[in-house]
């Protein structure tokens, strides 16, 4: 673990370099980068490398051409990329007009493409040719007729698109800039702070996507104090598949390294042998992931050797993490800090972490103190980068500080809610500037958050309420157990039961019936779960970014529990 000395220091350093907080732009931000890092690398591939300064100028091209298609300011321009090399420019030439750029999760199917362009009002469409056996222009000439010219019935925002080839990236740059490649004079932006910056689609785990709006300002600061919390090392490597459509991603991957001028490894999907290659190749020393990945890389590290001599520090954050996982992650990659967290989209991203030098007891038990970003007015007089509070989830009343509950976070990272979507927002926006985070918990007294679920996967059984995340974390302390997830269940004979998914240990056995018996004798009887499905890691229903869709998990319940009926 790193000492305080280490901490203080690196701390200090990001201090000198940001005396203070000016309000900053993400292209201003870029350009500003070039005093101190310009020939350093921002983006690795295998493939190629684009160093700061080349980031900036690309991104400076690809803004002129898409100023002369009309693009300006407030204009959504919709992303569906993975995590290409290309990206990262596009989306800071995005950035230099005042534009909004709408990365759209490349998992999604047809109808939800469309869906996301028509949510978000999309002026102009750019698509990768294909990801695996996905054919996107084929996709959206099925869902969205005309979306290419600006001719689409079911879009009338969207003005035509562009189709990038990753097997010919210079031909993009052409095609939208001009054969000659010749910049046009620099674009003059007029963008600010406050101006929304993205518009994030949440994940859709228990429900339909709404479009988050995230300002310049809200990711700045995002960025700033996620490196300062953690001490980042000066030019830190990161190495994720997280896509560059989510917070997780995009900040804490791609945006906080910026700090320190460090690098981003992205792969374009989740490959655990390409990921513990590309450690040792690219020399990473920061390896991020949500639990399933963190798991399947475990899993990976034993079938043979990898060099993770370079690495220092894993994080594995935004979902529920078995308990075994944390001290095998030590074990396995020997790494000096061991990192979780907490956030969600509607706040940008992290917003509590664990600090360097927690012991693997905190890491494992709690998602670490309110994130601190000590430089004048980036902060609270604690130097904290918000403030937290519970309330009853049924009544909404306020509770007492270390109370469980409902958590509410006041932050200047708060995004501005959900974009024309005004009775969500309200919904999510409370009196006094508090965002209803939707998650159960509380602080301990030693200021760790301490996470017990999310109040919309409550469920009654027996007119008791459960929570799913107490079982999840109580199961999987077997040892024949990977992961477990428990959904509420309908019940003709209690009105709601419980359903546990159980994901077996490699090389396990265990039965519906050992399940039964380990948890009688930890639990109540009422949160015994009914049923016991058995599930691969590989067959779970995930989100582009890992997570598990508890949603689909109920669907497949149920359709398993009509089968039995009829039968």
């Amino acid at each position: 673990m790193a000492d305080n000395r280490t901490t203080v220091s690196r701390r200090q350093a990001m201090a000198d370099r940001h005396p203070t907080w000016p309000s900053w732009t993400l292209p201003a931000y870029l350009d500003w980068t070039l005093g101190d890092f310009a020939t350093r690398p921002l983006v690795i591939t295998d493939d190629a490398v684009l160093d700061y300064r080349s980031t900036a100028a690309l991104s400076q091209r690809l803004a002129s051409g898409l100023a002369a298609r009309g693009i300006g300011s407030g204009d959504r321009v919709g992303l569906v990329m993975a995590n290409d090399t290309m990206t990262v420019p596009l989306m800071f030439a995005i950035w230099r007009l005042g534009a909004i750029a709408v990365p759209i999760n490349t998992l999604y199917r047809p109808d939800e493409l469309a869906y996301a362009v028509r949510e978000a009002g999309c002026a102009i469409l750019v698509t990768m040719r294909n990801f695996g056996s996905r054919d996107f222009p084929r996709m959206l000439d099925e869902v969205l007729p005309g979306w290419r010219d600006g001719t689409c019935a079911d879009a009338p925002e969207l003005k035509g698109g562009l189709v990038f080839d990753r097997t010919a990236p210079d031909r993009f740059v052409e095609d939208l800039c001009g054969e000659d490649g010749a910049l046009a004079a620099p674009v003059e932006s007029l963008v600010v702070a406050d101006d929304t910056a993205v518009i994030m689609f949440t994940s859709g785990t228990t429900g339909s996507p709404k479009g988050v709006a995230i300002t310049h300002d809200n990711l700045m600061r995002a960025a700033y104090a996620g490196a300062y919390h953690q001490a980042f090392e000066d030019g830190r490597r990161a190495v994720f598949s997280l896509p560059l459509y989510h917070g997780f991603g995009l900040v804490v991957g791609l945006l906080s390294g910026m700090v320190v001028g460090g690098a981003i490894i992205p792969l374009l999907k989740f490959e655990p042998h390409a990921i513990l290659t590309a450690i040792g190749r690219h020399r990473a020393t920061y390896l991020m992931g949500v639990p399933t990945m963190t798991i399947a890389l475990l899993e990976q590290a034993e079938q043979r050797d990898y060099d993770f001599s370079s690495l220092t520090a894993i994080h594995s954050a935004a979902a529920p993490t078995p308990s075994w996982v944390w001290k095998k992650i030590q074990a396995t990659f020997g790494c000096e800090e061991i990192v979780t967290s907490y956030g969600q989209t509607e706040v940008t991203a992290t917003v509590v972490c664990t600090s360097p030098g927690d012991s693997i007891e905190v890491v494992s038990e709690t998602q670490g103190r309110i994130v601190e970003a000590g430089i004048a007015g980036m902060a609270d007089q604690g130097g904290r980068i918000a403030e937290f509070k519970t309330i009853d989830p049924e009544t909404g009343a306020d509770l007492p500080w270390g109370s469980p509950g409902e958590l509410c976070c006041r932050s200047p990272l708060n995004s501005k809610g959900y974009f024309r979507r005004p009775d969500a927002t309200a919904e999510l926006l409370l009196p006094g500037g508090w965002v209803r985070m939707g998650d159960l918990g509380q602080f301990r007294e030693d200021g760790n958050l301490f996470l017990t679920g999310r109040s919309k996967e409550l469920y009654k059984s027996r007119g008791e309420l459960v929570s799913p995340k107490e079982l999840e974390q109580l199961l999987t302390r077997h040892p024949a157990i990977s992961q477990a997830f428990f959904i509420g269940m309908p019940d003709d004979r209690y009105g709601e039961c419980g359903c546990a998914w159980v994901v077996p240990s490699l090389g396990a056995e265990i039965s519906a019936a050992e399940i039964a018996t380990f948890l009688a004798g930890e639990v109540a009887a009422y949160k015994l779960p009914r049923d016991v499905w058995f599930i691969t890691d590989e067959d779970l229903p995930k989100t582009g970014t890992g997570k598990v869709q508890k949603a689909r998990l109920k669907d497949m319940a149920l359709a398993l529990v009509r089968e039995l009926s009829a039968d």
